[in-house]
This record gives structure tokens, sequence and C-alpha cells, in this order.
């Protein structure tokens, strides 16, 4: 019987690349065989990301990008698929959050910066939606594949002070069940379009709301620590399972869901 979970020899683009959730999704991508396109905005962390995968005897690329512009995002399909003829697999983990969107407990929703708001949506929620256009349209040419975007515990439930982010990734999950159903009715079976939906993990974008300025934690993280029945953060390679399998043939009739990875975070109430 065949290795389901076997993805060598796939070629994988990952936007966000090359953050903290991102970095550890592509190292175990290309430790796997696969061919990683790593793309985000901070050069020196993508390079130095890639030059550490070929050390280590992977193949990966890296291309700056925007993942709210489509053109860029085009220039750099046309770039991969030059680089490695296809693409079999895309993970949207670009995202991010801003202090003016926001709600601090020295303010109130008055006070939100609604341009911030409104770039954390773009980043967020058109940040999923374009490369999925892009880059789907080539995988489309090539058979399909499977689609995994970044949901949040914040889409789940709402929490406090992230009034723009908990927003853009509700939106974020809701557009993964449609477009499941979207492709799978037009397309058939060839795409599968899935949602990771991560518990607390402490990454560079949520670092100020969970730890103090001497690195203890925060009131906000000692709350939600009481809230999660591990007790404790994720870390990123938790999360690594849960990707293998929406990106293997083992999820081969698993579309339009949201795995969540929060050590029981949701399941818990008091």
């Amino acid at each position: 019987m065949r290795n389901l979970f076997d993805i060598s020899g796939k070629t994988a683009v990952i936007t966000g690349g090359s953050g903290v959730l991102g970095n550890a999704m592509t190292r175990y991508l290309a430790a796997q065989g696969v061919r990683t396109a790593v793309l985000a905005r901070n050069e020196t962390k993508g390079n130095a990301l890639v030059s550490e995968i070929r050390a280590e005897g992977g193949e990966a690329m890296f291309l700056r990008t925007d993942v709210t512009d489509r053109e860029i995002l085009e220039r750099n399909c046309r770039d991969i698929l030059s680089a490695y003829g296809k693409i079999d697999m895309l993970i949207n983990c670009a995202g991010g959050n801003m202090p003016g969107a926001t709600v601090p407990p020295e303010k109130t929703i008055f006070d939100l910066n609604i341009e911030d708001f409104r770039e954390v949506v773009d980043l967020n929620l058109f940040g999923t939606v374009i490369p999925t256009l892009v880059f789907a349209g080539a995988m489309r040419n090539s058979g399909g594949g499977p689609i995994v975007n970044m949901s949040s515990e914040s889409a789940l439930r709402p929490l406090t002070r992230v009034a723009g982010y908990g927003a853009a990734k509700a939106a974020v999950t809701n557009f993964t069940r449609y477009l499941a159903s979207e492709l799978a009715l037009k397309f058939g079976d060839c795409f599968r379009v899935n949602a990771m939906a991560p518990g607390f993990f402490l990454t560079e974008q949520n670092r100020t709301l969970m730890t103090n300025p001497d690195g203890s934690r925060s009131a906000r993280a000692e709350s939600i620590l009481a809230h999660t029945p591990f007790g404790r953060f994720g870390e990123p390679e938790e999360l690594l399972g849960t990707l293998h399998y929406l990106v293997s043939d083992a999820s081969r009739f698993v579309t339009g869901t949201v795995i969540v990875v929060d050590g029981g975070f949701d399941a818990f109430s008091i």
C-alpha cells in the first residue's frame, strides 16, 4: 500500500514563509523533499532561510512579494513556474496585525484607527484571496492541489483587543469554506481548500501583547493560559503534522474544513 503522506517531489508556494510559523512550515516541507518557493517581504530573513535549506540538501527559492499586489504576485508565479515547472500546493501563511486595529484596555472601540483596521483586513483577507487567485490559476493547469489558509482562534470566537485581526481572520475562514465549494462545483475534486486555526503561539505579531518588556508573561498571556487546558503556548513545530495531513493525499476527501490546533482553548469553558 502506498504512503498517503508522501509529498516528496512536490512544489509548494508559501506566503509569509519567513515568519515564525511560516519558517517552521517551510523547513518542514523542504525536509520532506518538497521544492519550496518562499514568498515574503523580508529579503534578509527569506534569503537566509533559503540558504539554510539548500545547505541541508533541500531545494528552495526566495521571492520578495506583496500579497496584496496582484501584479507582483503574477511575476512571482512566472518565476516559480520558470524554475520548477509547476505548483502543486499553496500555503497562505502571510498575515499580521497593527496597534491601531486593536482596542487596548485604556481605550474603547471609538478610538479604533480605521486606516490600520483597513490595512489589517487588506493583509490578512486580501493577502489570502489575491495569492489564491494567482497561484490556484497556475495549479489548475497542472491538475490542481491543496490550498491551506491560516485562520485563527480569533476567528472562532471574538477575543478582546484584536478587533481588526479577528474580523479579517473570520473572513478568511468564510472564504475558505466558500472557495472549497466553489472550486469543487466548477472543477471537480482536483482542489482541496482547508484552513488551520492556530491557538496561541508566540510570534512577532503578538509578542508585545503576550510579554512584558522584561520578557515575562503579560496579564493577557496569563489569562490566555488559564483558559488553555494544556497550560502553555504552542510551539511552531506543533502545526506541522496538521499541515502535512492537509497537503498530502491522506486528506483527499477533506475540503472546506478548519482544523483547530490550540491545546484545548476553544473546547474549554468554566
